[in-house]
């Protein structure tokens, strides 16, 4: 197939410099054409990567419209950008990007007699849902991205989400607009708007003379959302030119706010979740629930749900046997209606296995699944990276199983894996597919595939009568392919329309209309950064860093509110809300940093320092994260490569060697003490260590875990043996915990015995990046531990993020057989006491626990034996998501305390202000504690110190 080049756009004005002084000039205060920047929005969560010249975050309506004007001035392309979650190519262009979710973000009013809202383009849709929820009221359509997507966003891509069949898409939810166009029209467009001048009549006379080829070519089923919806601008429904906006993805006009509906939400909710053989006979049975007026009816595969089994900490809900599943959402006023019509259903299903499910928290995990699709099926069966170049065509619902078995053959003829689902109520399926675009690919090759696909799956689309987006637009993927769909008289009004609204072609260019290739632009993987030149293993990627940092596939989960639902990552985002504090935004930057041609090159450039320097380490992105990033282990490996055989910061040597300095303060803790807890020496050492002069330092033990062991007399018993693994930090700082342990562990029947006191984790090395000596440290470390455990003792960790540091770091920086062995035989304080037989804990009946799980705790070891056990003791738990925001030295370093504080009060400081006295705070990590005691002044407990207090 062949394209033209984008319209009529002056490319080469106002280029570098020029264009952001012009913009500054033009009144407008966040204008950024920095390296960094340029990287940062260089991508989105498609397959595209194209350097924008400058990112323009609007603070209101005058500077959005001051930004057109300039663009319009200079020939400059301009596109809109929400939360970047587009999967089509929609919100990345070569010009100007306007990010409207960093200040147009409000809420502006909700009128609940009228059921609509009036919003900013840049809100996020959740945070209208949460406006709408006091007035019974919410916005009907939600995406899988419902947590972080703008309504800017949805209203450009015309965003559908898995209850579309209750609520209709966002274009049925519109009520009105308020518009600039590309040639700088402002426009106020609702209902029974007349078109006697302007655009607005020139569209009119455009539509008048194409009635007959939009009535049968446009609209002819729900998920037709590929190219524009003219259909509702047919005089039987009324010129709704609002409606017909929504979808263009940007190309015609720029929303500066919008009206939209709300519905009443429904009392009460309840899931059948139903097993098949495999997704094609899933599909077959939908046409036959849709009767039964569900609000969702999506469809899920095994794979998809294997890879939430292979991340380590996850938590995989309940499901009914098969290989493919339907989730039948269904509404009522009560449990008892929702079990009704669970009841006709299950009658119609023709299912292998089936679940009604009306616990809320268990519908939660099931929707979590779903939700994290678009993650999830970033890796197919075998480990291979799947991309989003094919992501969510759609057919006519009755259509929908069939077209899946001769997708799946399309597949097998070309040679490529998918991981398909999708809303089947709508025939809309999603998946991500294995493309050869990964790391030491050739190039070439992979597009030639790429493309030969993709007009094949296009052309058996067409042929069912369907979509080529059901939900995210055309883009960059698709738009080249509209005419397989539509007849060359659609293609030519297409272009019509678009000359009346944006004749000068400056609204993202290259989408929709005269289209750029799709297989331009392209990010690829770089060739593969490997083993030899690298500290750390990347043994889940092949020992290629290249594609581990490509696991980013810019789906955005990092950006959203995760705290709320127990959620870690990313601390710092929500306390900065920039996106170069996201996990995705530095992704993106280590993307480009191994990526030619781009403006960050090298390991020690400043757009790469700058990204990394808020990453608390806290490995929540490891689990939170549906793609498997680990910004930590990449932040370690940058921080080595840079600073290898060269000078380091003065932190690296202080904090970053504190097990040794704590060593040397254990022969005399009370002089040293003293001398920090002095005004001047504290304020010395404080700025030798590199801290923030406004935090304290912890004092340390008159006298270490394992000095006062040393003194108790030897067991006598002969229980069972096991080792407890005492870290640095308990052993030098909170010497208590480890008794505690030790007290826990002998009252269930353990013989214990402690390992040497050269058994450190090295996990303050590993952190700052000095993983020459951190293999070493950890290296001893393991050798000492690996005949424990082949001696058939388990270790316990006292300190999780140490304790996680032999389940998983000990891996990829020491590796080996004996790594391996100690990862699989080291337990947490729970997870023992779980499997030890005929143990019971102390009661712990009418107790008021508020849990802050340690960041690695949660990411890495999982805290749900700690909630098992808890339940079984009969407290009564909340447990806080997010992070406290110390994360070991990364919180008293220079620079970071103000971030710190504001981590620590997105979750921490709320929940136990509210406490009662008598009430506990469990937090199993020093760093937890400490920042409760400097920030709070209040003292949080370890687990084994509630237990063991709990028993005397």
């Amino acid at each position: 197939m062949t394209t033209t080049s984008p319209g009529h756009l002056r490319t080469g004005d106002g280029t570098g410099p020029e264009l952001a002084a012009a913009l500054r000039r033009a009144g407008i205060a966040d204008v950024d054409d920095s390296g960094l920047a340029r990287a940062l929005y260089s991508s989105d969560a498609s397959l595209y990567r194209i350097h924008p010249r400058a990112v323009v975050r609007p603070r209101d309506v005058d500077e959005v419209l001051a930004t057109l004007a300039v663009c319009r001035e200079l020939g400059v392309p301009l596109t809109a950008r929400g939360a970047g979650t587009s999967i089509a190519g929609n919100a990345v262009g070569p010009g100007v990007v306007l990010d409207t979710s960093r200040h147009l973000n409000r809420v502006r009013s909700i009128d609940p007699e009228a059921r609509t809202a009036v919003v900013d383009p840049g809100v996020v849709q959740a945070a209208l849902q949460t406006a709408a929820r006091p007035n019974g009221l919410r916005f009907g359509p939600d995406p899988s991205t419902h947590n972080r997507c703008t309504i800017g966003g949805m209203i450009g891509n015309n965003a559908c989400g898995s209850r579309a069949l209750g609520y209709g898409r966002t274009s049925d939810n519109v009520v009105g607009l308020d518009v600039a166009t590309g040639a700088g029209t402002r426009l106020d467009l609702r209902p029974g708007t007349t078109p006697d001048a302007g655009p607005l009549a020139d569209l009119h006379q455009l539509v008048a003379g194409s009635l007959g080829t939009i009535r049968t070519e446009l609209g002819r089923f729900g998920r037709q959302v590929s190219g524009y919806s003219l259909e509702h601008l047919l005089p039987e429904r009324g010129f709704d030119v609002a409606r017909a906006l929504v979808g263009s993805e940007g190309t015609l006009g720029l929303v500066l706010g919008a009206t939209v509906r709300l519905v009443t939400d429904a009392p009460f909710r309840g899931l059948v979740v139903l097993g098949y053989p495999s997704m094609a006979d899933a599909a077959d049975a939908t046409p036959g629930l849709l009767p039964h007026e569900p609000t969702a009816v999506e469809g899920l595969d095994e794979r998809i749900v294997q890879r939430l089994r292979d991340v380590p900490a996850a938590v995989v809900p309940d499901l009914p046997r098969g290989a493919g599943w339907l989730i039948v959402e269904l509404t009522g006023d009560d449990v008892a209606e929702v079990e009704s019509k669970a009841r006709g259903v299950l009658a119609d299903a023709g299912a292998v296995d089936s679940m009604v499910v009306t616990d809320p928290a268990h519908a939660a995990a099931i929707w979590r699944i779903r939700e994290d699709g678009a993650g999830l099926a970033n890796r197919t069966s075998d480990g291979r990276p799947a991309h989003a170049g094919w992501e969510d065509a759609a057919v006519p619902p009755e259509r929908l199983g069939a077209y899946l078995r001769e997708f799946e053959a399309l597949l097998d003829q070309h040679g490529l894996q998918c991981v398909p689902y999708g809303h089947f109520g709508d025939g809309c399926v999603h998946g991500r597919i294995d493309f050869p675009f990964g790391s030491g690919g050739e190039p070439d090759r992979g597009r030639s595939r790429y493309r030969s696909f993709v007009e094949d799956a296009a052309r058996l689309v067409a042929g069912y009568g369907g979509s080529l987006s059901g939900e995210h637009g055309d883009g960059r993927a698709r738009s080249e392919l509209l005419p397989l769909m539509y007849s060359p008289t659609v293609i030519s009004l297409f272009e019509q329309v678009k000359a009346v609204f944006d004749p000068a072609d400056v609204l993202n260019p290259g989408v929709l209309v005269r289209p750029s290739a799709l297989d331009a632009d392209i990010r690829m993987a770089t060739a593969p950064v490997v083993r030899e030149g690298l500290a750390l293993a990347y043994r889940h990627d092949g020992g290629d860093l290249s594609a581990a940092v490509h696991r980013c596939t810019g789906v955005g989960k990092c950006r959203a509110d995760l705290q709320s639902s127990g959620g870690v990552m990313c601390p710092s985002w929500p306390a900065t809300r920039q996106e170069k504090d996201s996990t995705r935004g530095r992704a993106r930057v280590l993307q480009e940093m191994l990526a030619p041609g781009g403006p960050v090159t090298g390991w020690r450039s400043p757009e790469v320092h700058d990204a990394l320097d808020l990453c608390l380490s806290c490995k929540g992105c490891s689990s939170d994260c549906p793609t498997g990033v680990d910004m930590a282990s990449y932040k370690a490996e940058v921080l080595h490569q840079s600073y290898r055989r060269r000078l380091r910061p003065r932190p690296h040597y202080t904090l970053g060697w504190l097990p040794r300095w704590a060593d040397l303060a254990a022969r005399a803790p009370r002089v040293v003490n003293a001398l920090l807890g002095s005004r001047v020496g504290g304020r010395l050492a404080k700025w030798g260590a590199g801290m923030d002069q406004r935090r304290e330092v912890p004092a340390f033990a008159a006298r270490t875990f394992r000095q006062q062991w040393a003194d108790r007399p030897a067991a006598t018993h002969d229980g069972a043996p096991v080792a407890l693994w005492v870290d640095s930090f308990t052993d030098h700082f909170d010497p208590d915990v480890a008794l505690a342990t030790a007290e826990v562990l002998e009252a269930a029947g353990y013989r214990v015995q402690v390992p040497g006191s050269d058994t450190c984790c090295g996990l303050t090395w590993i952190t700052t990046g000095q993983l020459d000596a951190a293999r070493r440290i950890l290296g001893h470390t393991i050798a000492e531990l690996a005949p424990v455990v082949d001696a058939g003792i388990p270790v316990v960790g006292v300190e999780p993020s140490c304790t996680a540091v032999l389940r998983n770091e000990s891996l990829e920086v020491v590796g080996g057989p004996d790594a391996e062995r100690v990862a699989r035989g080291t337990r947490t304080l729970a997870e023992l006491l779980a499997a030890t037989p005929g143990w019971a804990p102390p009661s712990l009946a009418g107790l008021q626990v508020v849990a802050q799980p340690h960041c690695h705790h949660a990411s890495v070891l999982g805290w749900s034996a700690d909630a098992a056990l808890l339940r079984r003791a009969g407290a009564e738990v909340t447990r806080l998501g997010g992070c406290c925001g110390l994360a070991g030295n990364w919180g008293v370093e220079k620079g970071h305390h103000d971030v710190s504080v504001a981590i620590a009060g997105q979750q921490l400081l709320p929940a136990v202000e509210e406490l009662p006295d008598d009430a506990v705070v469990l937090a199993d990590g020093f760093s937890c504690r400490t920042q409760l005691d400097q920030l709070a002044g209040r003292r949080g407990l370890h687990l084994a110190q509630l237990l063991a207090g709990r028993s005397r």
